[in-house]
Order: structure tokens, then sequence, then C-alpha cells
């Protein structure tokens, strides 16, 4: 649910407000998200503790509260929510699943915890913080996380500067949208340093959450006390997102607080956490500092000034760069056009990291950092040529696999790629790879 959600689940005793309740209850999820979106934000989160204590606010019927105790070993989940049988429903399938003693629901409100400072690890939030608004959200839950703990909360913004006037109308009377610069500035002004920002793709919206609420809306009881009125909100809302999709959009946000000391395993050694983001204008002198460093020659650097030159290869938001705590920049990757045969694909290249932060995951960040974005564009090929040990860790195989050569002559092994979207088909053939790589 959306705009037309009531605060935290709470169940209304007006006729529409149950109405939408009735319509919503049994779908697998209440909001946009998805299963797999869960796994890579609890990636992003990492790593944890051995017993990571985790809080979902707003869990609604438990999806992501069940993934996080079944996927992260040794968490204990406390779930809560406003809407009881959302509660029961959840620990009831906890206890199916051998987790009863793993999660516990509370009925409370997300802005009014009862629960001491710094209980928890991980606070998560998905599809559920605009119920009591991202800034009350993270003023009130910055106490609640221990030293080295990690906020999850996605949020729904604006993704144009001057959305379609029917977006501010809609959003306006419920819930004004900012920017992803402007939702930024809120989270640091509140005391915490952004690790990571994900949209969520366009199947998140439709294949977990619209086309199963469309189903419920075509069957509905028309009726019913304050169906009708129920039925033409949420109508109006997936029309809404039928044709000015590309102007909002639901992101995560993985944050921390900048006050908090990082975590330190049992062996003493000090974990490293990333904050990664797209490249700005200011970064580009930073940027060829990085490939310069990594390198040892300048072809890397020169081979990055010329893609961004080239309108046919650059992708905007596609540039991704690794951030040190000081707010330093210490690593990129770059993912730009190519071709397969024709059809479109991603070249992942290059890729560096300041020798001062190689083997901390600085690397790694930017390239998950970068796909996860891809992703989220509706992209599905990635073409890697690279370390064989390396990027398979990713998702990366053999091209070859695929039906997809090199312009060149290569090692099998050594030229791969990854389809984002394992359900979607990708093309074979040849790579066409832009100019600037002089092939």
């Amino acid at each position: 649910m959306n705009a037309t959600e009531t605060p935290d689940h709470t169940p209304g005793t007006d006729p529409v407000t149950e109405a939408f309740i009735a319509l919503h209850h049994g779908l697998p999820r209440q909001g946009p998200g998805s299963d797999a979106t869960t796994r890579r934000l609890l990636e992003a989160a990492g790593p944890l503790p051995e017993r990571p204590r985790v809080l979902d606010a707003g869990c609604g019927p438990g999806r992501s509260t069940l993934l996080l105790a079944e996927e992260e070993p040794g968490a204990h989940v406390t779930a809560v929510d406003l809407h009881q049988p959302f509660l029961d429903g959840l620990a009831a399938e906890a206890a199916r699943r051998g987790l009863g003693d793993r999660v516990t629901v509370l009925n409370c409100s997300m802005d009014r915890l009862p629960f001491p400072d710094h209980s928890f690890d991980v606070i998560w939030a998905e599809g559920s913080v605009y119920t009591v608004g991202f800034d009350v959200a993270l003023r009130a839950w910055q106490r609640l996380l221990a030293a080295g703990g990690v906020l999850v909360v996605t949020e729904i913004e604006r993704t144009v500067p001057e959305p379609a006037a029917a977006i501010r109308t809609y959003w306006e009377a419920s819930y004004p949208l900012r920017t992803h610069a402007a939702n930024t500035d809120a989270a640091r002004a509140a005391g915490y340093r952004l690790r990571a920002h994900r949209p969520l793709p366009e199947s998140d919206w439709w294949d977990e959450y619209y086309t199963p609420l469309a189903q419920r809306i075509a069957d509905a009881d028309q009726h019913q006390p304050g169906m009708p009125e129920a039925l033409a909100a949420l109508r109006a809302e997936i029309t809404m997102r039928q044709e000015h999709g590309g102007h909002y959009n639901y992101a995560a946000y993985v944050l921390q607080p900048h006050d908090r000391s990082p975590r330190t395993p049992q062996n003493g050694a000090t974990m490293t956490t990333w904050t990664t983001r797209p490249e700005t204008a200011e970064d580009i002198t930073a940027v060829r500092d990085i490939n310069l460093a990594a390198f040892p020659a300048a072809e890397e650097a020169d081979l990055v000034d010329a893609l961004r030159a080239d309108p046919d290869a650059w992708i905007d938001g596609l540039s991704m760069v690794t951030e040190a705590p000081d707010g330093t920049l210490v690593g990129h990757a770059l993912l730009t056009r190519c071709h397969v045969d024709g059809a479109p694909a991603l070249a992942l290249a290059p890729c560096a990291v300041r020798p001062s932060a190689q083997r901390t995951g600085a690397g790694s960040a930017a390239i998950r950092a970068a796909l996860d974005t891809a992703r989220a564009m509706g992209e599905n090929l990635v073409l890697v040529l690279g370390h064989t040990h390396y990027y398979p860790r990713f998702g990366f195989t053999p091209a070859s696999r695929f039906g997809i050569r090199a312009p060149f002559e290569v090692p099998d092994e050594a030229m791969m790629a990854m389809a984002l979207d394992d359900t979607r088909p990708v093309p074979t053939g040849t790579i066409q790879y832009p100019a600037a790589f002089g092939l």
C-alpha cells in the first residue's frame, strides 16, 4: 500500500479503511518489494555480529521478518506492527517454520518503541517508514542502534526534479515526495552517513505487488460498504504508476549513525563499512586519481574520461564511487553501454581501488552498487573481461554459456557475463564495445 494505507496498519472504523484492509489481506506483500531486494539489502547492511538483534519496524504480515530470521544465522528478529492479525499470522508462520524462538512479535507504534537504548544491531523498515515519516523515524530510532548498528529503510521519492502535475497533486495531499538528494541531506542532518542507496526495480512494483492487487480488485465485492471508494483509489494509484512511473520510485537507504564505532569481530580486526553512491561532477578529478593510483599507467584513467565524453556509451548513475568514513573517495566501478549484435548490454570496466583500501571490500561495494542500480534501471545483460577468481562472486559466468563471444581472442573463462534478471532473455553474438575501448 502507498498513500492509501492507514498509519502503522491500524484498522480503522470507517468502511473505506476496512475495505482497504480487506483488499490487501492475504496478499504476499503490502507494497513494492521482493525477497531478492531484501537479500540484496541484507548483504549491503553487513557484516553483522554473530547473533544480530534485528528490529523489523512496521513488519506487516512479516515477509521480511521471516526472511531475515532464516537467512541471517543466529539473528533474533523483533517484529513490530499495530495490526494484530498481521502479528498473529506472523507468529504462527514463524512457529510452523521452526523459527518461533527467533521471532518475537509486539503490537506497538513504530515511533513509540518501548526498548532501551542500543537494543538493536539492525533496524529494518521496508515499505513502512512513510506511516510515521522519514525524518521522524530517523530521529526516533537512532537511540535504539547499538555501536556499529545500521538502519535499512525504503522510502518513496521523486526521481525527476519536476514530476508530472498528477504526481504532485496525488502525493502532496498525503506524503510529499523529496528527491534522493533531499533525503540524503535529511539523513545527514539527523546524524547518519549514507552507506548505500538502492532504487527498487520495476518488477518489485508489478510482479510482487500491483499484479496480485489488481486480481484482488477484479474479484472484489462491489457492494461491500466502502469498497467502491477503495477500489477507485487503488485503480487511480495503479494507473498513475503506469503513466508516470518514471517520476517516482521506492529506494532503499542503508544508514549508519556518524558517532558509532565500527564493529570489531572476535579476532580483533576492525571491519570497514563503505558508503557507495553515483559520481557527481565534483568527483571527476578524484575518480581519475583513483584509477591513476590503482594502475601502473594512465590507460584506465584515460578510458574513463573518454567514456564520460561519449554520450552513446555513458549512462548517468552507473559510475559508482566508494566513500570512506572521512569522505575520501577510495573506489570506483563503471558500467557503460555496449552491444551484443546490436542489442544493448553493459560493460563493467574499469574497476579501481586506491592501494591503501585494496582488499577491504571497497571495490566489491562499488561493483555491487553499480549492478544494483543497473538492475533498478531495467538493464539486464552485463559483460566483464577480468579475473576468473574475482568476478564470479558477483554472479558472473563464462559468456560462452550465453552464446556471447568477444571480438578478440581471449580465454573462455575470462570473458564473463551475467543476467541481472534471469527470467529475461539475453542476446547472443559478438560484443561491440564503445569506441573509447579502441577495439
